[in-house]
């Protein structure tokens, strides 16, 4: 149903079905990025304004939105939301409000080319307010949500993917900082690192039951292109790094001992790659794999934007 009148240009779905085409649960990680960024700043010292903290969530979140709209678009037109069966929903197959008659896929195009216009416009004010070279990070972000779902580029499709995930939700977290700090800091970006490899590792653990639908419409995801076993390594690889380093910047006083605290997300990261290693080939028990990935970068987030601020 794309809410068309006869005759006359399509209307835009009505705005309650915006908030679904969102997929709203998702937006928290990128609210958990942003609040990171924020404390880094306020480790320093530097955070200046709550108004423009709020602003910078908010500019956040429209942008994860339109991606996520995107993705269910470009998902439509390549066929693997629809054939994608035993996809884990809500985690897993996209919003299906497409495949369920709601929208249609150019409803789903339309309204995040709404959402991007206003990010646009709404970031050339933040950036007038906090720093001209806020709009770089702001252009990154637009261009990676875009190119990791629309063609030609469609990097979901080459097993690029997880890797400009991995760099968007980075740019979450310096550009929250940026905003705050007005210019860039390398222990905002020592910060955003380990957050990004475990949001990456989110989109890994949810290619593994979409692996199958995918492979045959030729979305050659990561978990495809890789195999279940090398790809929970990867998985594994990741979570390593992100604590290991964690720990490494600490060692090297670049960042505080309190910021030890993102270490609470190991285990759950840990028993996430165990999951997957065991049950990459029954996607009916991967749930709680990736409940567990999706927990581990959430956790990482607050306990070490927790303990960013405790040394304050």
């Amino acid at each position: 149903m794309g809410w068309q009148t006869a005759g006359k240009r399509p209307a835009l779905p009505h705005w309650t079905l915006w908030v679904r085409m969102a997929r709203p649960g998702f937006l928290v990680v990128t609210a958990i990025g942003c609040v990171l960024g924020m404390a880094s700043a306020q480790a320093a010292g530097a955070f200046t304004s709550a108004a423009l903290a709020c602003v910078t969530v908010v500019l956040a979140l429209m942008l994860h939105a339109a991606a996520n709209m995107l993705n269910d678009h470009a998902d439509a037109i390549n066929g693997a939301d629809a054939a994608n069966t035993q996809g884990l929903y809500p985690f897993t197959g996209g919003s299906r409000m497409v495949q369920t008659g709601q929208v249609d896929a150019q409803d789903m195009h339309r309204v995040a080319w709404v959402l991007l216009t206003l990010v646009a416009v709404a970031g050339v004010w933040l950036a007038a307010r906090t720093g001209w070279a806020l709009l770089g990070l702001g252009l990154a972000g637009m261009a990676l949500g875009w190119v990791y779902s629309m063609p030609p580029l469609a990097l979901m499709a080459r097993g690029l993917g997880e890797v400009a995930v991995g760099l968007a939700w980075g740019l979450v977290v310096v550009g929250a900082d940026y905003v705050q700090r007005g210019q860039f800091s390398w222990q905002a970006a020592a910060v955003a690192a380990g957050f990004a490899a475990l949001v990456a590792n989110i989109l890994i653990g949810n290619g593994f039951p979409d692996a199958p639908s995918d492979a045959a419409v030729g979305k050659r995801t990561m978990v495809v292109r890789l195999g279940t076993q090398r790809a929970a390594m990867v998985y594994l690889g990741l979570a390593l790094w992100a604590h290991g380093a964690l720990a490494a910047w600490v060692a090297l006083h670049v960042l505080a001992p309190t910021a030890l605290w993102g270490l609470a997300s190991l285990p759950l990261s840990l028993v996430a790659v165990a999951l997957l290693w065991r049950h990459h080939a029954q996607p009916q028990w991967l749930r709680l794999a990736l409940v567990l990935g999706i927990a581990a970068a959430s956790v990482h987030g607050l306990a070490l934007a927790a303990g960013l601020c405790a040394t304050q």
